[in-house]
């Protein structure tokens, strides 16, 4: 058989290359071709663009941030809480017990990893109730690269697991954009949720930008802390089986905890009847056992109970049981996150470079809990409260511990979360671990130390510097100062001389030892909506209180008759700090008009089989308002069930579904009774193309939105086709914006999400019919 003309093309390729890789030859010297003019060309050997290294000897760094938890909640200060891995890691490195954070989560957050105070960053509040000022807005700037990015800029790699809570609500969506989520801060693998809080058995879960499901149910035994962890192993394992060599950044912030505080029994039965006592006794043995162990000077007070809150012996017996078991509860929790961070630390210090790890263990990103006050129950509550008093905990449950605990956990400070103007709101343990470095194991340091400041010590150690440019864009100087120096030197002098605090409009400055604050607002009240509305937000007549907090460790005397010199120079200070750093205009509420990609819409339409929509985020429909759901479906022959439209989950939402043949819609309100309410179409829906749909009409005649509204009334109609098939009362539907358990789950088209609505059917409940398309009207 005769060579084809396809065969010699084929063959005059392959001797081409082969001259190529023939030239390409380090060994060979001999010219290949000769180019114009007869002067020879050489080829040289390839050449690849070579990977950035991080510098010499540069360590690991694992940064480790719980969530609303008190000064004195551990056991590693003298507190309750058994936390024997933050103990141990204390024992071999150092407790720095004059370490300040801000009062609340998004702010703590931002100013940790971008090493600029929280207002400079954007957050000078949390995520849900910016206001459209530059230091109040939620948007991280392009100013203000994160620690992630500036590191894997410099040779890291860099994970986050858990809590996220700094991505504006307005890109909270499965359609981007995805610039301020982890992945686009610098983080090259994230693995957590994105809000505030979430349920610890069925969260709303992202891998990277992906909305995905839990690897487990709740009945198989998962939780969100266990998951993380197992995450976070995983990716450390297959890190130390391709780069042994290459440093990573590990950033690990459980939801513990934060409410829902929910755990498995297993962890809470540890704490049975340890709390009986109540606040007021936990609180005086929490301050003794500080003292004893060093954590605090001989020399501080312990300070009272403020008046907004009871004292145990006031609480009816029902109240006491409630109550002591939410503590159990939250303890359960804490050693619980505890347990999970020992299991990665072992893995971090069997690594190839364990001892070259840097650890930071901070135990709270502000105060412990104390917005949700103390309620005083009617008959009816306490009944309630007292038969479902063993769900606390549970995947049935969402609940946090009432302002006594978070109040006596903060030992021996004043107040809690919430009030940055008192230490009880902005300080907490925070332990550092550096085997190869630090030598004084089991050391205490007291220099006065920020949030802030914990980009600058790793920038220092690591060998990194922040650049001037980012992508091109200027960087906002770091308001952090490094305190490497203390590590080796317990008696060296503080570096930092000022610094400011401001949330809900409580603010404080310190200077040179010196604390000035005022304290306009309740947390709990504010938490509330209390102050809503009410022309509150001017604070010229506030009252300031005067500490010198280098001898007064719990912030316990105030000294503003005795000084007042003093106290009119730390205000003028603070107004000039403010200015400088975004903090005003002060305010105790966000503005309620964040932008949104669905703003000005009237009309929605979702198809089935597309990406879930997670609640959190203002991308989703306010149902709240008189509304119409409307799907267009064909029902088979045999005829069909399944979820029409799903919101939320089981704490709180509702459902548009066909069972046994029927119509049906469905919903669990938002208040702790968990109240349902049911109706059914009258007869079955018929075969064919069919339009099935559910209209609220509200009785709220305003059509206002407001955050804080607790629920509306109104009545509810199913129709066939227009046909006019079941009507229901609604009695207690909708939720507040702020910490809503609306905000939990997803909604979802043609199927449920992973925590249904409703008990009538098991999840996914996928329709068997064929949806064309869902259409909410607002009305």
């Amino acid at each position: 058989m005769g060579i084809t003309r396809q065969w010699c093309v084929c063959l005059a390729g392959i001797l081409s290359s082969c001259l190529l890789c023939a030239a390409e030859s380090p060994q060979q010297s001999k010219p290949q071709f000769q180019g114009k003019n007869s002067e020879i060309a050489k080829v040289s050997a390839p050449s690849w663009p070579q990977p950035i290294k991080a510098p010499d000897k540069a360590p690991n760094v694992v940064l480790i941030l719980l969530d609303d938890v008190g000064f004195g909640a551990s056991s590693a200060v003298g507190g309750p809480v058994q936390m024997p891995e933050l103990e141990r890691l204390a024992s071999r490195g150092l407790l720095y017990n004059r370490f300040h954070v801000t009062a609340l989560c998004s702010p703590t957050r931002a100013a940790l990893l971008g090493g600029r105070n929280d207002h400079r960053m954007g957050f000078g509040t949390i995520s849900e109730v910016v206001r459209g000022f530059p230091g109040y807005n939620g948007v991280w700037k392009k100013s203000t690269a994160s620690i992630a990015d500036v590191l894997r800029r410099n040779g890291y790699s860099t994970a986050a697991f858990g809590k996220w809570h700094n991505t504006p609500l307005s890109e909270v969506t499965p359609v981007g954009p995805f610039d301020r989520w982890p992945t686009g801060l610098g983080f090259e693998y994230f693995y957590g949720f994105l809000k505030g809080n979430d349920s610890q058995f069925e969260p709303v879960l992202h891998r990277n930008t992906t909305l995905i499901a839990a690897p487990k149910s709740p009945a198989q035994g998962y939780h969100f802390t266990t998951d993380i962890t197992d995450e976070a192993v995983r990716w450390l394992r297959t890190q130390e089986s391709l780069a042994a060599d290459k440093p990573y950044f590990l950033y690990f912030a459980p939801a513990a905890a934060h409410g829902p505080q929910q755990v498995s029994r297993e962890w809470s039965e540890k704490y049975r009847g340890q709390f009986s006592q109540g606040w007021d006794t936990l609180r005086e043995s929490i301050f003794e056992r500080e003292k004893a162990l060093g954590v605090i000077p001989d020399n501080a007070r312990l300070t009272s109970r403020p008046k907004e809150l009871p004292a145990w012996v006031s609480l009816s017996p029902e109240q006491k049981q409630v109550y002591a078991r939410q503590m159990e509860v939250y303890s359960g929790f804490l050693s619980h996150a505890d347990y999970e961070i020992g299991r990665l630390l072992r893995e971090v210090r069997a690594g190839p470079r364990g001892d070259n790890t840097l650890i930071f263990y901070i135990a709270g990103d502000n105060g412990a809990d104390i917005l949700g006050g103390v309620e005083i129950w009617q008959p009816e509550q306490a009944k309630f409260e007292l038969q479902t008093v063993d769900e606390l905990g549970s995947d049935r449950r969402y609940n946090y511990m009432v302002a006594g605990w978070g109040w006596a956990t903060d030992a021996p400070f004043q107040w809690g979360k919430g009030v940055a103007s008192h230490l009880g709101g902005v300080r907490v343990p925070m332990v550092v671990s550096w085997p190869e470095r630090i030598r004084d194991s089991g050391g205490i340091r007291s220099q006065f130390t920020d949030v802030t400041d914990v980009a600058s010590t790793i920038y220092e150690v690591s060998g990194v510097n922040m650049p001037a440019y980012v992508d091109g864009v200027p960087q906002l100087p770091l308001d952090g100062l490094s305190f490497a120096y203390s590590f080796n030197d317990a008696s060296a002098r503080s570096r930092r001389r000022t610094q400011i605090f401001e949330q809900l409009g409580n603010r404080a400055i310190y200077h040179d030892g010196w604390w000035a604050s005022a304290r306009p607002t309740n947390p709990w009240v504010w938490a509330r909506g209390g102050y809503h509305g009410q022309g509150l937000d001017n604070f010229d007549h506030d009252r300031w209180e005067l500490y010198k907090i280098d001898d007064d460790f719990s912030q316990a005397k105030d000294l503003s008759s005795r000084y007042p010199e003093k106290l009119e120079e730390l205000k003028k200070l603070f107004d000039s700090e403010a200015s400088k750093s975004d903090v005003y205009p002060l305010a105790r509420y966000g503005s309620g008009d964040m932008p949104s990609i669905i703003s000005g819409s009237r009309t929605f339409t979702y198809s089935p089989n597309q990406l879930p929509i997670q609640l959190y985020g203002n991308s989703v429909v306010d149902f709240k308002r008189s509304h119409r759901i409307s799907a267009t479906a064909s029902i088979p022959k045999q005829g069909a069930e399944g979820i029409l439209l799903s919101y939320g989950q089981h704490h709180c939402g509702f459902v548009l579904y066909m069972l046994d043949g029927r119509l049906a819609y469905e919903y669990r309100s938002c208040t702790r009774r968990n109240e349902k309410a049911l109706t059914t179409s009258n007869r079955a829906v018929p075969v064919g193309d069919v339009e099935l749909a559910y209209q609220f009409t509200s009785k709220d005649s305003s059509q206002q939105y407001s955050s804080f509204r607790r629920s509306v009334q109104g009545v509810g109609k199913l129709f066939i086709n227009d046909e006019l098939v079941g009507e229901m009362e609604v009695t207690d539907f909708g939720v507040p914006m702020l910490g809503s358990m609306m905000m939990f789950g997803t909604l979802d088209i043609g199927q449920s999400g992973a925590s249904q609505v409703s008990e009538s059917y098991k999840a996914p409940f996928k329709f068997t019919g064929e949806i064309n398309k869902v259409t909410v009207e607002l009305k």
